[in-house]
């Protein structure tokens, strides 16, 4: 009788315990398929779920998708590293403040990206940094009749193969070439040849015309080509 009982104890706790496990299968099953249903959500539903719930695993998720976008877009602004770790982290805790202003009239995206560029320019005037001194307003690599001038008008490297344009030294130069340039023309560059965004949309994020845009993006691609075009010239004679 003593051992039926004793049986009948161990087949309880033995049930018991397999409940538990199968409990704690399930809540594990629901985790994982939670954040599978995180991770397939557009960036919409991400913030209106961290708005109506305060949901930690949807904040993280849109950290996740554009930190590294957001870095990128400061350092082009900025010109330092310090510096656009310091803006990522403002722009963070500009979205655990202010996320709820987004109204979803343009793609939260834009909205996140016109955040980032307000919180960098901000940190230029608190680190009372200036803009590069080279303007581009009056740079006509090209005479009124659409003929090349100035260093590139004998310097033609269209063809350089692809294996020189990834050379590292190459790329350095590039760099280099592209800090050179006034922010407002380095940040359409970035935002429309790195991001690849339309003229629409950094137009909304800078609060510019579209005119402006093509304008300052054509100026750019025009400077850095002179600016390079004495390396791959070099290297094809």
């Amino acid at each position: 009788m003593k051992q039926e009982a004793t049986k009948s104890e161990n087949m309880g706790s033995e049930l018991w315990n397999k409940m538990k496990m199968e409990d704690y299968i399930v809540s594990i099953n629901n985790s994982n398929r939670k954040k599978n249903n995180i991770a397939n959500m557009t960036d919409e539903e991400l913030v209106e779920l961290y708005i109506s719930e305060n949901n930690e695993s949807a904040f993280e998720e849109i950290i996740n998708r554009y930190a590294d976008r957001i870095y990128s877009i400061a350092l082009r602004i900025t010109n330092d590293h310090h510096g656009s770790e310091e803006v990522l982290q403002e722009v963070f805790l500009t979205l655990t403040k202010k996320i709820d202003t987004f109204q979803a009239k343009s793609k939260f995206s834009t909205w996140l990206y016109r955040v980032t560029v307000n919180a960098s320019y901000t940190h230029l005037r608190a680190e009372k940094k200036h803009e590069s001194d080279i303007s581009l307003e009056n740079y006509a690599p090209y005479d009124e009749n659409g003929t090349l001038m100035g260093k590139i008008k004998y310097k033609d490297w269209g063809n350089s193969p692809d294996i020189i344009l990834f050379q590292k030294e190459a790329i350095d130069i590039i760099e280099k070439a592209v800090s050179e340039l006034p922010e407002k023309h380095r940040i359409v560059l970035h935002l429309r040849d790195i991001d690849d965004l339309s003229n629409e949309e950094i137009s909304e994020i800078l609060g510019i015309s579209e005119g402006a845009v093509k304008s300052r993006l054509h100026r750019a691609r025009l400077f850095l080509r002179d600016k390079i075009s004495d390396y791959f010239y070099e290297w094809r004679k």
